[in-house]
């Protein structure tokens, strides 16, 4: 399972409009934003690693000037933790990631008077993505390079859904990438904060990780940022996996 998640991670790294081979990395650039949540690397899963590697990337990253950072699956590539903080790496962040099958899903009711759709133009997009700023502490409004990158995302084969009150406003957000072979990745699934507590965020993955087994995909996956989510993600069917790394150059 491991693996077939890091590859997973491959593949949309390297989907980024401009992404960066470096040796057993892969770095996903995205020109629209210099976020490091959008741009970072990820080795290739087995993949023998170096200092010397280690010492490309740091360089490949400043040729696109993008701070160094990597997220990966700890049991793909079981060394490099300590490359990477021999070379001057921090620890940011280890997470668990959970896993969920069509078998598993138990889709809970959507809450009365709201409403789960797909985005569908870039109105839609902008609404949906300015709900996921605001629940994330993010700039309060959506760009035309958020916009843009929703809309890639959807063309591609990812999933989006937003969720929309009695009155219109579009409270909540999430989606999933591209499957790369049958696997992927739910990510930012966001509530504001005066909307929490009402099983949007349920409501709101089930449907995104329904959407994906309907076109074939697998195995779904994500990670919880905190012991509330956590509880969210399994009552729906999620399960813990295995083990994430998060790690930059300060």
């Amino acid at each position: 399972m491991d693996a077939r998640i890091q590859n997973s991670v491959v593949a949309n790294l390297a989907a980024r409009p401009a992404p960066v081979e470096s040796g057993p990395f892969v770095i996903g650039v995205d020109p629209g934003t210099d976020n490091p949540g959008i741009n970072y690397a990820t080795p290739r899963p087995g993949a023998d690693i170096t200092s010397a590697d280690v010492s490309a990337l740091v360089e490949a990253f400043k040729n696109v000037n993008r701070k160094p950072r990597l997220e990966y699956v700890v049991n793909c590539a079981p060394g490099l933790e300590a490359l990477l903080l021999a070379a001057g790496f921090a620890v940011e962040e280890r997470h668990e990631y959970l896993t969920c099958l069509s078998g598993s899903l138990t889709p809970p009711p959507t809450p009365e008077g709201f409403v789960l759709s797909e985005p569908a133009t870039d109105a839609d997009r902008e609404a949906m993505v300015t709900a996921q700023h605001a629940a994330f502490g993010a700039p309060p409004a959506a760009v035309d390079a958020d916009v843009a990158r929703m809309s890639r995302l959807q063309s591609r084969g990812g999933v989006a859904f937003m969720a929309v009150a009695p009155d219109g406003t579009c409270v909540a957000g999430g989606q999933a990438v591209p499957p790369h072979d049958a696997v992927s990745e739910v990510a930012g699934i966001a509530t504001r904060p005066e909307y929490r507590r009402r099983g949007i965020a349920a409501a709101l993955t089930a449907a995104v990780t329904s959407r994906l087994f309907a076109a074939g995909t697998e195995i779904a996956w994500l990670e919880a940022s905190g012991p509330d989510s956590w509880r969210v993600y399994e009552r729906i069917g999620y399960r813990p996996t295995g083990s994430r790394l998060y790690i930059a150059l300060p």
